[in-house]
């Protein structure tokens, strides 16, 4: 006999953006009634809206998955729509694999169609691979062919995800250049090659700071149509995206609600924005920054595990003393640098603030 309780530990702990929105989708699938490229399940207005978030005529809610400028989203889509492949581009943190899933998700309805790069990635990651016991028996055939996530996308006129591009080799990714310039992707074994249908595009992300590992070369760069995705402006953004991202695998972990936490949440952006742009919120003091990126999605990471603690060990309310390892955690990456860094701010920083000497307790003990 299965119980609730069965079912929701054999739900998926993270799931796919068309899963974990479904309803949002076929909301906003009823409800378009706009022109729609080739084989896209939306139309571009109603993806961006997807994104973006907003009330349908029905009353249908659309949570906002992107809290940003409107204008980056409406860039990405309409790239999207054309012939050109979009490469999100930002430092670590600014949501770009988040915005990628979505966007596939909501044009193809199929986020899945994943390369994940590394410095390891194949060639064949991004073309195709073999069967090798078909290979052997029968010689080369289609039946013997693996498919990439590409070659599958060009050939269904679905969207494909390349994650990392810049730590993929620099001959793996050009690799990439016939698909976008030509959309065809040779077989040389078969004397074949795969055509790309209507509807098929690519996303690629890149990280600010791998600028270097492996650059892309000028012939790759130039068939992406390439969108910077800012960090969060403003304090009060940062705080909404951390309690929104909480919140959601909050409830997955059956962790409390995040109201309880406002407070804490809005200190740890407080200070991973201090360190992070090397002067404190009020513009009066420069602080020495850390050598870690301190992200917006470094922040979720440390107020989720401090919900953990809370729910776990404590009375179920998220206190400075739940956050206080994970933000040490999360600053000092360099045990000798890092560490003189952390001390100094909270002695001139945060000891010296009004309200935070509870927050100033608590991080001085996981210090110490």
């Amino acid at each position: 006999m299965t119980t609730p309780g069965n079912d929701r530990r054999n739900q998926a702990l993270r799931p796919h953006a068309e899963d974990a929105f479904a309803h949002e989708l076929k909301a906003l699938a009823v409800a378009d009634d706009r022109p729609r490229p080739a084989r896209w399940k939306l139309s571009p207005w109603a993806v961006a809206t997807y994104l973006l978030g907003g009330t349908l005529d029905d009353g249908t809610v659309i949570t906002p998955k992107y809290i940003g400028p409107r204008r980056i989203i409406e860039v990405a889509v309409t790239t999207l729509a054309t012939d050109r492949a979009l490469l999100l581009l930002g430092v670590p943190g600014t949501a770009k694999t988040w915005v990628s899933e979505h966007l596939a998700a909501a044009v193809s309805g199929d986020s899945t169609l994943l390369v994940q790069g590394t410095a390891g990635t194949p060639e064949e990651a991004i073309r195709y691979g073999w069967n090798y016991a078909r290979l052997l028996a029968h010689g080369p055939s289609r039946e013997a062919l693996v498919p990439s996530p590409v070659m599958r996308a060009m050939a269904d006129g679905m969207t494909a995800r390349v994650e990392e591009l810049t730590r993929i080799p620099a001959d793996v990714q050009d690799t990439l250049i016939t698909v976008l310039s030509e959309k065809t992707l040779p077989i040389p074994e078969l004397g074949e090659e795969v055509q790309a249908v209507g509807g098929f595009n690519l996303i690629a992300t890149a990280n600010d700071r791998d600028r270097g590992v492996n650059e892309l070369s000028s012939a790759l760069r130039r068939r992406f149509n390439t969108v910077v995705l800012p960090l969060p402006a403003t304090a009060d953004a940062e705080v909404d995206i951390v309690a929104r991202r909480v919140d959601q695998m909050g409830r997955a972990l059956d962790l409390p609600a995040v109201p309880e936490g406002l407070e804490e949440i809005r200190r740890v952006v407080t200070v991973f924005r201090e360190l992070r742009d090397g002067v404190t919120g009020d513009g009066r003091t420069k602080v020495k920054s850390p050598s870690g990126t301190l992200s917006t999605a470094e922040a979720i990471s440390v107020v989720t595990g401090g919900l953990a603690l809370a729910a776990h060990f404590g009375d179920g309310v998220l206190r400075p003393s739940d956050v206080a390892a994970g933000i040490l955690g999360a600053v000092v990456r360099d045990p000798a640098a890092d560490r003189v860094v952390w001390q100094e701010y909270l002695e001139t920083v945060v000891r010296e603030r009004e309200g935070w000497k509870d927050f100033y307790r608590a991080c001085r003990e996981v210090t110490a």
